[in-house]
C-alpha cells in the first residue's frame, strides 16, 4: 500500500427521522445530484408504506432493510488455474450498502406509476420477506451454502 487509507466520511442524519441510514439510502436513490427530489421520493414512499400497512412506515422500512441485508456472500478467488467461489462474511458497512442497493435497484425495475410507489411496494414486500430484493439475499445465501466446501481457501 503506497498511500494512506481514505478517511471514513460521516453523513448528516436526515431532518425527519434523524437517522444516518436514511441519508445513506437517499444518497443511493439520488440521480444527478438531485438530493431534495430523492428525499421527497423517499418520504412519499414511507408515507405510502404507512398507508398500505397501517403501521409506522419508518419501522417497516427498517424491518424491510434488515430482511434484505446479507450475512455472507461469495467472492471469486483464483487458485492453481481454477476459479473458486469462496463464501465470506460481509463487513457491517457493506451489508447495509448491499441491502440498500438491492432495494433501490429492484424498486426501479418494478411496474408502477411513480418511483415513490415502486419503492413503497418493494419496502412492503421486503418487510414481509418476499419480493425481488429478498430473493436476491436468499440466492446469495444459497450460493454461499453451496460453495461451503471451498471456505478453507478463505484469506
Amino acid at each position: 500500500m503506497r498511500k494512506a487509507r481514505a478517511k471514513k466520511r460521516y453523513l448528516k442524519p436526515d431532518p425527519r427521522f434523524n437517522d444516518e441510514n436514511v441519508t445513506r439510502f437517499v444518497n443511493n436513490l439520488m440521480w444527478s445530484g438531485k438530493k431534495s427530489i430523492a428525499f421527497r421520493i423517499f418520504y412519499d414512499a414511507i408515507d405510502k408504506v404507512s398507508e398500505i400497512t397501517n403501521e409506522d412506515g419508518y419501522q417497516v422500512w427498517k424491518k424491510g432493510l434488515s430482511n434484505v441485508i446479507p450475512e455472507v456472500e461469495v467472492r471469486s478467488r483464483r487458485i492453481g488455474g481454477a476459479t473458486f467461489q469462496i463464501p465470506t462474511e460481509v463487513r457491517t458497512s457493506r451489508k447495509v450498502s448491499l441491502g440498500t442497493k438491492w432495494l433501490i435497484s429492484y424498486a426501479r425495475k418494478r411496474n408502477g406509476k411513480s418511483m415513490a410507489e415502486k419503492l413503497a411496494a418493494e419496502i412492503v414486500s421486503a418487510s414481509r420477506k418476499e419480493g425481488a430484493a429478498f430473493k436476491k439475499k436468499e440466492d446469495t445465501h444459497r450460493m454461499a451454502e453451496a460453495n461451503k466446501a471451498f471456505s478453507h481457501f478463505r484469506v
